[in-house]
């Protein structure tokens, strides 16, 4: 599976934790859903068992927002939630 991530996605994905992998494997092996504008969404769960920003979590949600052109998935923004 092609996936290109945007710009504006790459900095999100820094800025809240996400790494490349865990948005490839969000895609490929996530619960998929429809978003607003003709996107798509994709949503996984990761166990974390780390700290983010000073607190302590068990697990990672990474939603991936994409659009899909000539067969590419373009990754548009990135959202990751801690629990």
């Amino acid at each position: 599976m092609n996936v290109i991530i945007h710009p504006h996605a790459r900095e999100r994905m820094t800025e809240r934790g996400a790494t490349v992998d865990e948005v490839e494997a969000a895609i490929e092996a996530g619960e998929q859903f429809a978003a607003r504008l003709g996107r798509y969404g994709f949503r996984r769960n990761f166990p974390f068992e780390g700290t983010w920003r000073g607190r302590t979590y068990g697990i990672k949600q990474v939603e991936v927002y994409a659009v899909k052109e000539k067969g590419t998935w373009v990754v548009i923004t990135v959202i990751v939630k801690y629990f």
